[in-house]
């Protein structure tokens, strides 16, 4: 399999293309609509033709390329069946592995962060999006997110896999690229260590984070698969703005 990390820094987002070399396809998990020309070059620099883009929910810090790129490459649009939106093509459920060639994704449904929230399991990785970040976790106080379900999603599905499997996160605010189920079993401030449900609680409601400052405009975007806004207040505009040179992880 083809694997590459792909960051974003505006929004700290990491998207990460799969590809199967026999039949030159690809996947991309959380691509974001500023990198989308980066990443397109990626895809076509290693000579692949990108199958589908998958978002692991609804995003509330960026917006997704998944419509941007369908409308580019003709690639379908894969996001969890739970949101329901039309702009569509794969409803991801649980159950139901997506399978591009040699490339297989198993979705296990994580709410928490937010209700229709997915990681993806391939092979040695697992992609937990915001369900698991690196000695972290995704907030748990807008887009119906639950302390509760979150601290289960994580345990009961996430903390389940086998100890070596690589935790590959949708952000990273400190330079870190990669985890393992060991080591946020171990070190995981929020959720590792033997934190009871009643401790990871009192921790998610004692964060006292900022309101979102692109929530307002992502959210809304990225129920039509990726759309931007026609207005967008002048500090803003960078969000919606294609980056033709970004960092890698």
């Amino acid at each position: 399999m083809i694997f590459k990390q792909l960051h974003e820094p505006l929004s700290n987002t990491y998207t990460y293309l799969l590809g199967d070399q026999d039949s030159g396809l690809a996947i991309l998990i959380d691509p974001v609509i500023a990198s989308m020309d980066r990443d397109l070059a990626e895809v076509h620099k290693l000579g692949l033709r990108l199958a589908y883009t998958v978002d692991t929910h609804i995003h509330a810090d960026h917006i997704t390329a998944a419509l941007e790129m369908k409308r580019a490459v003709g690639s379908k649009i894969a996001a969890p069946a739970h949101d329901q939106l039309p702009c569509t093509d794969v409803g991801i459920e649980e159950g139901i592995p997506l399978r591009v060639g040699s490339v297989v994704l198993h979705p296990l449904h994580t709410p928490g962060h937010t209700d229709g929230h997915f990681a993806y399991l391939s092979g040695d990785r697992v992609f937990t999006g915001d369900a698991l970040l690196i000695e972290g976790c995704g907030r748990t106080d807008f887009q119906n997110g639950d302390a509760d379900a979150l601290y289960r999603s994580v345990h009961s599905k996430l903390f389940t896999l086998p100890d070596e499997t690589l935790v590959y996160p949708a952000h990273d605010y400190k330079e870190r690229f990669v985890s393992s189920i060991a080591q946020e079993k171990r070190r995981n401030p929020r959720l590792g260590n033997g934190k009871t449900l009643e401790e990871f609680e009192s921790i998610m409601g004692n964060l006292n984070l900022p309101y979102p400052k692109f929530i307002d405009y992502a959210v809304p975007g990225n129920r039509q698969c990726g759309v931007c806004p026609s207005h967008l207040p002048e500090d803003l505009a960078q969000y919606c703005k294609q980056m033709t040179e970004s960092p890698q992880g």
